[in-house]
């Protein structure tokens, strides 16, 4: 009966996430696909860093909430097809800090641990990303995963400013930004796993969008 319980509140849990993370995606160009193709990307990273299988399902369902804070991002930004000024830029960037203030209040462990990817998943392993210019071992775990699998679905499917890239010449893009954009340690699992990666990058219609 307990076990009964934990799992349907899990499930509710779960769904409700997914719900509100659809939400912040129907805005812009892409639906539940990618979310659920993110999920699948983080769990498989994950798992392959060998971390506790608790924080496995935390950080890949905390992941969906990744872009959450586009849901203020004028549409107008969201739609258009690049040309943005500098301006527009920083407006664009914001959903970062946007997302994680609207997560960062909730005793949730997963809405918690999704205001850290929301904050840190634009930041780059050399310190060249945003908003705060982190760099290594100082992002967040979590922000290194979802940092690649966000880069490597957008890579992989179209985007009303880019045609969709070659899965062999995305994973070139991705491998050859180990120790520059990305995580050595994430990278390797990405090569290790890329079988189970195109798996969930096809089955979910990837290249469709």
């Amino acid at each position: 009966m307990f076990e009964s319980l934990v799992f349907n509140r899990n499930n509710e849990l779960y769904e409700y996430i997914q719900l509100i993370a659809y939400i912040a995606e129907i805005k812009e160009w892409d639906n539940r696909a990618h979310l659920n193709r993110i999920r699948g990307y983080c769990q498989v990273l994950s798992a392959g860093l060998n971390i506790p299988k608790k924080d496995i399902e935390i950080i890949s369902l905390a992941s969906q909430l990744h872009d959450i804070g586009k849901s203020v991002t004028p549409d107008d930004l969201l739609k258009r097809k690049g040309d943005y000024m500098d301006g527009e830029w920083k407006i664009l960037e914001k959903h970062t800090s946007e997302g994680a203030s609207m997560l960062s209040g909730s005793t949730s462990i997963i809405l918690q641990t999704g205001a850290v990817i929301a904050a840190t998943h634009h930041e780059r392993w050399d310190g060249s990303g945003y908003p705060n210019k982190l760099s290594g071992d100082d992002i967040p775990l979590s922000g290194r995963i979802c940092a690649l699998a966000d880069v490597f679905d957008a890579l992989v499917t179209r985007r009303p400013y880019k045609e969709v890239v070659e899965d062999k010449e995305a994973v070139e893009i991705v491998v050859k930004s180990s120790g520059k954009l990305f995580d050595p340690k994430c990278i390797k699992v990405f090569e290790k796993k890329i079988n189970e990666i195109l798996l969930i990058k096809n089955s979910s219609n990837g290249g469709k969008h």
